[in-house]
Order: structure tokens, then sequence, then C-alpha cells
């Protein structure tokens, strides 16, 4: 069942940012805009296994992401959830789709790729106004 309202979608389909949550080892929390892209099923983030996000995700899969519509700010969307797998994107196939996304061309895979990742979201929950 998905638990996103139709009448926020829009707020996953377009190119946002949203603010991923994670839980540091010493219970604070971390927030950091990322690029993201949804199927309507899952929400996919990239990210590196030399960072401190994959560390925190490895540690404790529930996260949070929060999206605003830029139009209207008091607008936003609040899903929370597990981290449901985290697959190899070494080849950085899943990174230049979404610089893709997000309005970039990019010539071959970053510099990074050996280490990139994707995190599968699956929601759980959600707020919204």
């Amino acid at each position: 069942m998905n638990t996103i309202p139709g009448s926020h979608a829009d707020l996953l389909e377009r190119p946002l940012y949203g603010h991923l949550a994670t839980t540091r080892p010493d219970g604070q929390p971390q927030v950091n805009p990322m690029w993201y892209s949804y199927d309507g099923e899952f929400i996919y983030f990239t990210n590196t296994t030399t960072r401190q996000k994959y560390r925190n995700v490895q540690a404790e899969r529930r996260v949070a992401i929060s999206v605003n519509d830029p139009e209207q700010p008091y607008r936003y969307l609040e899903v929370r959830g597990e981290v449901e797998r985290i697959d190899p994107d070494t080849d950085g196939a899943f990174f230049l789709s979404l610089a893709k996304r997000y309005g970039m061309t990019l010539e071959g895979p970053p510099a990074d790729a050996a280490e990139r990742v994707v995190y599968v979201l699956r929601p759980q929950s959600v707020s919204y106004q």
C-alpha cells in the first residue's frame, strides 16, 4: 500500500531537494540535502561508502526525508521509513541518472563511482501540509 498522498506525490516526482535525516552513532540527528528519485513505491538516494551518512544508515536503517514546495514553502511532505536495501552503484549509472534529473550533463561516471551506493527507502509513514 502506498503511503504517499496523491495531493503531495508531485513533491517526490519533481527534481526538488530532499533533506535526509539519519542518526549518528552518538544518537544525534544528521540532516543533509540530497538528490533523490521516486518510482511510486521506493525513494532512491545516492551516497558513497566513505561518508558519515553511509555509516549512519548502516547502523540505523530508519530515516526520514522532508521536501518542501519552493512555490509554496509551507507545503511539505515528510516521509519516514526504513532503508530496505543498499545497492552498489560502482559504475555511477544511478548517480548519472540523478544528475540528468537535476539538469546536469556529465561526461562519464563521477570520480568516486567505485564507492557509490544507492539507498532504497520504503516509505512507512508520512506527514504533510
